[in-house]
């Protein structure tokens, strides 16, 4: 009989590592470590410890200094660690000098989102995607991490005279992007012509961070069951829905979550899927005002907007999750300076963040909370595109 006990998966312990520049303060630098373990979580690790060191310029060999190194080495022989995660890109060279002195798996954090990514795509377009990311970032670094690509191509008659393993997988990884590319652009071309095939409906779009509650909104306008999950990136694929808000019908859809750091390759394969925005008549920017860097997070989607030289959309700030803000009313004779954790949504309404992005709104998708006024916002602002394209059917408002 067979040990069940002896047969389960063992949990991978990782360590994370982080450096601060002269551009970042340590407290940056733990947040981003807070995400990177949230990251490691979701790809199924649990993070034990976390490292930083302070240096201008990245060791070209090792990233991070030779002593911080042996310090890792120590932790990582005595708790038996068996995966590094970096939270910047390495070189194929420094993967290697790395996992000599570490003796244990060594990964960065776009090895980390390419490795989630590939576990949530489901359909074929997702896994098209993900799969044409992953062979971008490993072609410059085969020199470093050679491991005989997809041998089922053979050996016999595959290298011609004098070349070498190392040029025959980068041939081989080659021809994959290249074919990738254009099963890409063929599913590209299906998914165009479905949305021309739309018609002239508004078309709204939830944009956002990862892990703000799109999907969750999503599912409470369109009345619909999209994936929503507490983890990073539970939705990949690009749903759309059509809603209807006081007998006036629109395309509603839930697109996949920014992030910090959003590896290059990711936003390039996944430009088709967010052509959804690019072709939206309004943007529902949702954000989760508990977080504690929430500004950051609104100026991050609002630079990976630009980059998808999305610029000429309206644009509207859809603060969620107001059911976690900590509010700690302050003493009357309290003196100390007033931070966000002392701020009541109402006196939030009045501040610079409400005011110069209005009309904005505040609601918890989970609690139900002032969803009827976001309904309203939302009909107000297609009723207007709405009426522009269709000026002869006022008798739906």
């Amino acid at each position: 009989m067979i040990d069940p006990v002896q047969t389960e998966i063992k949990e991978e312990k990782a360590v994370l590592v982080g450096v601060i520049n002269q551009h970042q303060s340590p407290e940056e630098v733990d947040d981003y470590l807070k995400e990177l373990a949230f990251l490691t979580e979701t790809a199924g690790a649990r993070p034990v410890q976390r490292f930083f060191q302070r240096i201008d310029n990245p060791n070209p060999r090792t990233y991070i200094g030779s002593g911080k190194l042996a310090e890792i080495e120590d932790y990582v022989k005595e708790h038996e660690v068996t995966i590094a995660i970096f939270d910047d890109e390495l070189t194929a060279s420094q993967f290697r000098n790395i996992e000599k002195i570490l003796d244990c798996r060594v990964i960065d954090r776009t090895n980390l989102i390419l490795d989630i990514f590939a576990r949530r795509a489901k359909t074929s377009h997702a896994r098209t995607q993900v799969e044409l990311a992953q062979y971008q970032y490993l072609l410059p670094r085969l020199t470093g991490l050679w491991t005989h690509l997809e041998r089922q191509r053979g050996g016999i008659g595959l290298r011609g005279p004098g070349e070498t393993e190392i040029e025959t997988d980068r041939r081989i990884v080659r021809d994959k992007i290249a074919k990738l590319q254009q099963r890409l652009e063929k599913i590209d071309k299906q998914k165009a012509t479905q949305r021309k095939n739309r018609g002239k409906m508004v078309r709204v779009s939830l944009v956002g961070y990862t892990n703000v509650g799109k999907s969750t909104i999503m599912n409470l306008l369109s009345k619909s069951d999209v994936f929503a999950e507490d983890k990073l990136f539970a939705t990949l694929d690009t749903t759309v829905r059509k809603v209807v808000i006081g007998n006036l019908p629109f395309l509603l859809s839930d697109t996949v979550g920014f992030i910090r750091k959003l590896p290059h390759q990711l936003v390039e394969s996944f430009k088709s899927t967010l052509d959804e925005v690019r072709e939206s008549d309004i943007l529902l920017h949702v954000v989760d005002i508990s977080h504690p860097n929430f500004e950051e997070q609104i100026n991050i989607v609002n630079q990976t907007l630009h980059e998808l030289d999305v610029n000429d959309k309206q644009v509207y700030l859809v603060f969620n999750k107001i059911d976690l803000y900590n509010h700690v009313p302050k003493d009357e004779d309290d003196l100390t300076p007033v931070q966000k954790e002392n701020i009541s949504l109402e006196e939030l309404k009045q501040t610079w963040m409400a005011r110069n992005n209005d009309p904005c709104i505040f609601i918890s998708a989970k609690e139900r909370s002032n969803l009827q006024n976001f309904r309203e916002l939302i009909y107000e602002k297609v009723k207007v595109i709405h009426r522009q394209r269709y000026p002869y059917n006022d008798f739906l408002y």
